[in-house]
Protein backbone atom coordinates (compact mmCIF):
# COMPACT_ATOMS: atom_id res chain seq x y z
CA UNK A 1 0.00 0.00 0.00
CA UNK A 2 1.21 3.64 -0.91
CA UNK A 3 1.50 6.29 1.61
CA UNK A 4 1.84 9.88 0.90
CA UNK A 5 3.01 12.23 3.48
CA UNK A 6 4.24 16.03 3.45
CA UNK A 7 7.35 16.47 5.71
CA UNK A 8 7.71 20.00 7.56
CA UNK A 9 10.61 19.23 9.26
CA UNK A 10 13.52 16.48 9.00
CA UNK A 11 13.64 14.29 11.10
CA UNK A 12 16.67 11.72 12.17
CA UNK A 13 15.54 9.14 10.25
CA UNK A 14 14.40 11.28 7.18
CA UNK A 15 17.44 12.37 6.92
CA UNK A 16 19.67 9.26 6.55
CA UNK A 17 16.51 8.00 4.04
CA UNK A 18 17.32 11.31 2.26
CA UNK A 19 21.43 10.83 2.50
CA UNK A 20 20.91 7.52 1.04
CA UNK A 21 19.94 8.56 -2.65
CA UNK A 22 22.76 8.36 -4.74
CA UNK A 23 25.01 11.49 -5.23
CA UNK A 24 24.45 11.23 -9.22
CA UNK A 25 22.51 14.19 -11.16
CA UNK A 26 18.59 14.47 -10.24
CA UNK A 27 16.61 13.17 -12.49
CA UNK A 28 14.59 16.93 -13.51
CA UNK A 29 10.78 16.86 -14.17
CA UNK A 30 9.14 20.02 -15.91
CA UNK A 31 5.25 20.71 -15.27
CA UNK A 32 3.58 23.99 -16.17
CA UNK A 33 1.34 25.38 -13.72
CA UNK A 34 -2.01 24.34 -12.75
CA UNK A 35 -1.43 21.36 -15.51
CA UNK A 36 -0.88 17.71 -14.24
CA UNK A 37 1.22 15.14 -15.28
CA UNK A 38 0.83 11.04 -14.84
CA UNK A 39 4.36 9.53 -13.39
CA UNK A 40 5.69 5.88 -12.93
CA UNK A 41 7.17 5.42 -9.24
CA UNK A 42 9.98 3.17 -8.64
CA UNK A 43 8.88 -0.45 -8.11
CA UNK A 44 8.37 -1.06 -4.46
CA UNK A 45 7.65 2.20 -3.53
CA UNK A 46 5.86 2.53 -0.19
CA UNK A 47 6.23 6.43 0.47
CA UNK A 48 6.38 9.39 -1.18
CA UNK A 49 7.78 13.03 0.13
CA UNK A 50 7.17 15.58 -1.36
CA UNK A 51 9.34 19.03 -0.47
CA UNK A 52 7.28 21.81 -0.97
CA UNK A 53 3.68 20.92 -1.59
CA UNK A 54 2.94 24.76 -2.57
CA UNK A 55 5.21 23.72 -5.74
CA UNK A 56 3.67 20.39 -6.59
CA UNK A 57 0.86 17.92 -5.55
CA UNK A 58 0.46 14.55 -5.82
CA UNK A 59 -2.65 11.72 -5.74
CA UNK A 60 -2.04 8.59 -5.65
CA UNK A 61 -3.89 6.29 -8.43
CA UNK A 62 -4.92 3.15 -6.71
CA UNK A 63 -3.49 -0.64 -7.48
CA UNK A 64 -0.76 1.06 -9.43
CA UNK A 65 2.55 2.57 -9.30
CA UNK A 66 1.89 5.50 -10.32
CA UNK A 67 0.37 9.21 -9.27
CA UNK A 68 -1.00 12.32 -10.92
CA UNK A 69 1.74 15.30 -10.01
CA UNK A 70 -0.08 18.45 -10.71
CA UNK A 71 1.98 22.41 -10.45
CA UNK A 72 0.55 24.21 -7.61
CA UNK A 73 2.88 27.52 -7.96
CA UNK A 74 6.02 28.41 -9.66
CA UNK A 75 9.82 27.02 -8.73
CA UNK A 76 11.38 23.86 -7.52
CA UNK A 77 10.80 21.33 -5.19
CA UNK A 78 12.21 17.41 -4.53
CA UNK A 79 10.30 14.56 -4.88
CA UNK A 80 11.82 11.23 -3.04
CA UNK A 81 10.42 7.37 -3.36
CA UNK A 82 11.39 5.47 -0.32
CA UNK A 83 10.33 1.98 0.38
CA UNK A 84 9.07 -0.37 3.38
CA UNK A 85 12.66 0.39 5.06
CA UNK A 86 12.91 4.35 4.33
CA UNK A 87 15.63 3.84 2.00
CA UNK A 88 15.28 6.07 -1.12
CA UNK A 89 14.34 4.53 -4.66
CA UNK A 90 14.83 7.90 -6.60
CA UNK A 91 14.75 11.56 -6.00
CA UNK A 92 13.21 14.12 -8.95
CA UNK A 93 13.69 17.46 -9.30
CA UNK A 94 10.48 19.49 -9.72
CA UNK A 95 10.04 22.73 -11.46
CA UNK A 96 7.12 24.56 -12.47
CA UNK A 97 7.00 27.16 -14.99
CA UNK A 98 4.42 29.23 -17.22
CA UNK A 99 2.47 27.51 -19.62
CA UNK A 100 2.61 28.90 -22.95
CA UNK A 101 1.65 30.69 -25.04
CA UNK A 102 1.70 33.70 -22.76
CA UNK A 103 2.48 37.19 -21.78
CA UNK A 104 3.22 38.88 -19.31
CA UNK A 105 3.20 42.61 -18.95
CA UNK A 106 4.93 44.87 -16.21
CA UNK A 107 4.14 48.19 -15.67
CA UNK A 108 6.29 49.17 -12.59
CA UNK A 109 5.85 46.56 -9.61
CA UNK A 110 2.41 45.89 -11.63
CA UNK A 111 2.64 42.75 -12.83
CA UNK A 112 -0.35 41.13 -15.41
CA UNK A 113 0.02 37.57 -16.84
CA UNK A 114 -2.26 36.73 -20.42
CA UNK A 115 -2.67 33.77 -22.05
CA UNK A 116 -2.71 33.73 -25.55
CA UNK A 117 -3.81 31.17 -27.98
CA UNK A 118 -5.42 33.18 -30.88
CA UNK A 119 -6.25 36.39 -28.62
CA UNK A 120 -5.25 37.20 -25.50
CA UNK A 121 -7.13 36.81 -22.86
CA UNK A 122 -6.40 37.93 -19.24
CA UNK A 123 -4.83 34.82 -16.73
CA UNK A 124 -4.58 34.79 -12.65
CA UNK A 125 -0.42 33.43 -11.43
CA UNK A 126 0.95 33.87 -8.35
CA UNK A 127 2.50 37.26 -8.60
CA UNK A 128 0.43 39.46 -10.35
CA UNK A 129 -0.78 42.32 -9.48
CA UNK A 130 -3.96 41.92 -7.09
CA UNK A 131 -5.95 44.36 -9.25
CA UNK A 132 -5.66 42.04 -12.28
CA UNK A 133 -5.77 39.17 -10.24
CA UNK A 134 -9.06 40.42 -8.90
CA UNK A 135 -11.07 41.46 -11.80
CA UNK A 136 -10.11 38.48 -13.91
CA UNK A 137 -10.97 35.66 -10.88
CA UNK A 138 -14.73 38.75 -10.97
CA UNK A 139 -14.99 37.85 -14.54
CA UNK A 140 -14.26 33.93 -14.37
CA UNK A 141 -17.11 33.25 -11.44
CA UNK A 142 -19.53 35.56 -13.61
CA UNK A 143 -18.64 33.25 -16.30
CA UNK A 144 -19.52 30.18 -14.24
CA UNK A 145 -22.25 31.36 -12.86
CA UNK A 146 -24.35 31.52 -16.40
CA UNK A 147 -22.89 28.10 -16.98
CA UNK A 148 -24.87 26.78 -13.91
CA UNK A 149 -28.30 25.26 -14.49
CA UNK A 150 -31.30 26.73 -12.77
CA UNK A 151 -32.43 25.29 -9.83
CA UNK A 152 -36.53 24.77 -10.32
CA UNK A 153 -38.63 26.55 -7.86
CA UNK A 154 -41.48 23.87 -8.44
CA UNK A 155 -43.24 22.41 -5.61
CA UNK A 156 -42.51 19.31 -3.33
Amino acid sequence: MLMYFFVRRVSAGALLAMLAVPACALDVLTLELDRAKIVELPAGTNTLVIGNPGVADATILRRQNRIVLTARGFGETNMIALDTNGIALAEILVRVKSPPPSLIVQRGLERETWSCTERCEPAVNPGDSSRHTGEAVKQIGQHSGFARPATSGGGK
